[in-house]
């Protein structure tokens, strides 16, 4: 979403410049380098993925001095009209403050997880004290921030209850992909390089962690241990990567097919080939959460089966867009009862697909993404 978002502002005439995270096991330094025509300094700031909570909250607190360093040593020279940064990093209210102050200009957050609340919900934050101070710090950035886009009515509403004053600055900002003009290589047979047949393929892409609550996947692939007409593909990595792959071992469940991450114009290739995509959230979130992996179902023209939390109104997107089936998480029956209608129904998937492509087209666009983040910059 955010290399999109970059791009649309550069075909609108801005020059933009972009600072993200290189993860210390990569082995590599600190560098400014450019991809796609906007210079990318990619900031040396310890490991964030497929790491330990504890190790993960280091580099956290750790990052916004160095990125601090980093620009100054790389872009000191450049002074800024727009700031625009993503949580879940609230350590970051540092660097924006420092940004901020230098030069004069207003900064956009761009809010996709609501942290320290996620991380006590999933029961990766236990210590009250750590909590306390995580939380200081998000009021910190949201007092910093001048806008505030939220991926969902359901978000706007749960800032404005836990910060009425950070709630003013809020609007909503869905998520956003700018659609393949030019659909990727589709010479690949996955089909046949993973050995699916004509199995119906049930696909999930993305991370495999705490937060989405794969075993509940598993007991629905169980239910289907006998049936070889079905395949679960998972794709992506995760702390609970080397755990499923395990229990689909101990399990002997030989519908279910775990891969690597693949890079994104091949899984671009790959989901249209297959024939759903899976949405999963932990049932014990009580902030609303909306998978960004939605875009990539969507612009694949497949139909969402999503099992969901009681606090996200995902299901009220997906119903909206009619692209595709929800239940909650924990609910076996209702689980199996909408793969079944999926399943049997060529044609029901075929206009969900569609559907769901055409929502994307039409209220998640970089466009449209573009014009609410820019606006504050033209506006001061």
């Amino acid at each position: 979403m955010y290399g999109d978002l970059a791009l649309e502002f550069r075909r609108n005439g801005h020059a933009i410049y972009v600072a993200t995270v290189l993860e210390s096991k990569t082995g590599e330094e600190t560098r400014l380098e450019e991809e796609a025509g906007i210079p990318v300094l990619r900031v040396k700031c310890g490991d964030m993925f497929g790491v330990g909570f504890v190790r993960k909250g280091i580099s956290t607190v750790n990052m916004p001095g160095r990125m601090i360093r980093a620009i100054e040593r790389h872009l000191g020279g450049i002074r800024f009209d727009l700031i625009f940064c993503t949580t879940p990093h609230v350590t970051f209210y540092k660097a924006l403050r420092y940004l901020k102050t230098r030069d004069g200009c207003p900064a956009y957050l761009i809010l996709r997880d609501i942290f320290p609340q996620n991380a006590r919900d999933l029961g990766a934050l236990r210590n009250p004290l750590l909590f306390i101070w995580f939380r200081g710090m998000e009021k910190r950035l949201y007092g910093v921030s001048d806008s505030i886009g939220c991926m969902s009515p359901g978000n706007v509403e749960h800032i404005r209850r836990l910060d009425p004053a950070a709630g003013r600055k809020c609007e909503l900002l869905p998520h956003w992909k700018t659609v393949e003009t030019d659909p990727p290589n589709r010479t690949t047979d996955y089909r046949a390089a993973y050995g699916l047949g004509n199995r119906f393929v049930a696909v999930f892409c993305g991370v495999m962690g705490i937060a989405q609550e794969l075993d509940f996947l598993m007991e629905l692939a169980k239910t289907y241990r006998d049936d070889e007409s079905v395949c679960f593909l998972l794709m992506g990595e995760g702390t609970e990567k080397k755990r499923l792959e395990q229990m689909a071992r101990d399990e002997r469940l030989s519908n279910v097919l775990i891969k690597d991450k693949i890079p994104s114009r091949e899984l671009a290739a790959l989901l249209p080939q297959c024939d759903i995509g899976l949405i999963n959230l932990n049932r014990h979130f009580t902030v609303p959460n909306i998978p960004s992996k939605t875009l990539d179902y969507f612009e694949a023209r497949i139909p969402v089966l999503a099992a969901i939390d009681p606090a996200t109104d995902y299901g009220g997107l997906l119903d909206e867009a009619r692209a595709g089936f929800w239940c909650l998480t924990g609910d076996l029956e209702a689980y199996r009862r909408n793969f079944e209608r999926l399943r049997r129904d060529p044609d029901l998937r075929r206009r969900m697909g569609q559907a769901g492509r055409n929502y994307l087209e039409t209220k998640m666009s970089t466009k449209e993404a573009y014009e609410k983040v820019a606006r504050l910059g033209r506006a001061n």
